[in-house]
């Protein structure tokens, strides 16, 4: 999987992560690429360790990419990182903590790592946010399509996934699905040089509406000053539930959201979605993009992750414009049924303002964790 993202405010300087996978949600291997002319041209690939064995584990670090703050021009590298005693990805849900570097002017590799920790006495490098203690659960960037949103008052908003504690010390999980999680919002503010973090209310799913909670939240300001934030449920084990895409809006800046409800198109019928990632893209001319997976039935649990759409969001209501959609991409005749499309990331080309989509075939063909990096360009 590879994705590419722009380091400066302005021009064609970019940063390119290719990412190599052998299991699910374990990146084995990441090479860095830089390109001056808006991706024409790429130097030659330098290997990042993503993997570290020490005596208490192996230390796994998830690249969750860059994103440049359009107002002060600095250049923020994203990842996810903690130690897992026995290398299971599921141990992760007790142990990621999400860091950060600043570039000042484009990506610099000697930039200060700093970890997100809200902000007061009372929070540290342990106890890093309320409700989320190092060892106990953890708070996680979803995917590369969690992107931040920058604010006009200078705020960065951050949306996160968190995995709940129950009383007794387990993680929570009233659903019975395979993982379960709530969501927040993450609200950054500089200060000299670095970012001071405060969280938002939590948003909440009913787990017996969504197995495994609301997770790899999407975040876009809407019209009358709002924000919209598209979610992934899912119907994991329970295969009779409507697989739904849902959403949650807030009015206050993204502080508060509202219980979240199944996403519709704008006549008010629902849609079916598999439990898989989405992206909200903010584009130029003033609209705003949705891309990811609809299927024509119910969908159960991650599948099928085909087809995939890009369509408009209607700037007033923040409900899909139906006779936006567009495919992208499907099942094609002799592949296999396990096709993946999902894992993605979105931005838009500066010079032709088309959407670009960075996403893998994964499974098209047998014989398991097998596909291309990809670029989808799509004229809008």
């Amino acid at each position: 999987m590879a994705y590419a993202y722009y380091t400066r405010p302005k021009g064609g300087e970019m940063m390119s992560i290719e990412q190599r996978w052998s299991r699910s949600d374990t990146i084995d291997a990441a090479f860095y690429r830089f390109s001056t002319d808006n991706g024409r041209t790429w130097s030659e690939p330098v290997e990042h360790r993503t993997g570290e064995k020490r005596p208490e584990g192996m230390v796994r670090r998830h690249p969750r990419g860059g994103w440049v703050d359009p107002r002060t021009g600095r250049f923020l590298e994203l990842w996810l990182e903690g130690t897992l005693p026995t290398d299971d990805p599921l141990e992760g849900l007790r142990q990621w903590r999400i860091y950060y570097t600043v570039s000042a002017n484009g990506y610099d590799p000697g930039a200060a790592v700093h970890q997100v920790i809200h902000r007061g006495a009372e929070f540290d490098a342990s106890h890093w946010l309320p409700g989320v203690f190092a060892g106990k659960n953890c708070a996680m960037l979803g995917d590369n399509t969690s992107r931040p949103v920058a604010m006009s008052d200078g705020r960065i908003l951050l949306p996160v996934e968190i995995s709940p504690v129950a009383k007794d010390g387990s993680l929570y999980n009233p659903g019975g699905g395979y993982t379960y999680h709530h969501t927040a919002v993450l609200h950054g503010r500089w200060k000299n040089g670095l970012l001071e973090w405060e969280m938002s209310t939590l948003v909440e799913g009913d787990p017996a509406r969504s197995t495994r909670g609301m997770s790899e939240p999407g975040l876009a300001e809407i019209g009358g000053g709002r924000l919209m934030m598209t979610l992934r449920g899912s119907n994991d084990r329970k295969p009779d539930l409507p697989s739904y895409r849902w959403v949650s809006y807030s009015s206050d800046g993204g502080w508060k959201w509202s219980p979240p409800v199944p996403w519709t198109y704008t006549n008010g019928d629902p849609f079916f979605s598999p439990s898989s990632c989405s992206q909200l893209l903010r584009h130029s001319s003033g609209r705003t993009f949705w891309l990811g997976n609809i299927t024509p039935a119910n969908a159960k649990g991650n599948r099928p992750r085909y087809p995939f759409f890009l369509g408009e969001v209607d700037s007033k209501s923040g409900l899909l414009i139906r006779g936006s959609l567009r495919e992208v991409d499907g099942l094609h005749p002799g592949e296999n049924d396990q096709l993946t499309l999902s894992n993605f990331y979105a931005r838009e080309d500066r010079e032709t303002r088309e959407v670009c989509l960075h996403m893998t075939r994964l499974f098209a063909l047998p014989g398991g964790w097998e596909g291309d990096a990809m670029l989808y360009r799509i004229p809008v």
